[in-house]
């Protein structure tokens, strides 16, 4: 019996998934089959991916909401649809790109050319966006770097708050995760922090 089943992705953590969550609910997909990679684009090395492809199974449906969520690299995105649609016999629906719908191709030959076609330009397209990205935040942190001014998120200060919270937490008033939600910080800065207090390098 053919199932259908969505995968997403976004390239951090602090990304959210939201919208793609919600075209799979939308989709009515079950929730066991909706498969989410918190990873770059860049190969298709990737947990959830490679778990999903181990589940897919002939005459399955795999849909994503965009050409680039599947991937970011030319080459690899090619080989992968290839492997999917003709090896392994899956049928891929593209939300926003409705001639990438395997679904409705059949045996019609241009129907085939024309979704190959598409698929080659925006692959082209995902690899292109990618390698730009990569591009700007290098000239911006060359420029920075010119400048002599710091780049990337601005470092949180060891202030009154934080030792306030400190004391707190060395004491036991607070726990680290409670500790960590009062002065809004990740565990690695957290912890980072704290090292650089109590070694009063600050």
């Amino acid at each position: 019996m053919k199932q259908k089943f969505f995968y997403g992705r976004v390239s951090t953590k602090d990304q959210n998934e939201a919208r793609q969550l919600e075209k799979a609910k939308e989709l009515k997909i079950k929730e066991d089959n909706i498969y989410i990679d918190k990873a770059s684009g860049k190969d298709f090395k990737r947990e959830k991916y490679i778990l999903l492809k181990k589940i897919l199974r002939e005459g399955d449906i795999l849909y994503i909401s965009s050409i680039d969520r599947l991937g970011r690299n030319y080459e690899e995105i090619r080989k992968e649809w290839q492997e999917l649609t003709h090896d392994m016999e899956i049928d891929i629906v593209v939300i926003d790109m409705p001639l990438l719908d395997t679904t409705k191709q059949a045996n019609d030959l241009n129907g085939k050319f024309i979704s190959d076609l598409v698929l080659q330009i925006l692959s082209y397209v995902a690899q292109k966006e990618r390698e730009n990205i990569k591009k700007r935040q290098r000239e911006g942190i060359d420029i920075a770097l010119k400048e002599k001014r710091p780049y990337g998120r601005p470092k949180q200060e060891i202030d009154k708050s934080f030792i306030d919270v400190y004391l707190k937490w060395k004491d036991k008033k607070v726990t680290g995760k409670k500790a960590m939600e009062l002065l809004d910080m990740k565990p690695n800065t957290f912890y980072r922090r704290v090292k650089e207090y109590e070694s009063g390098n600050i």
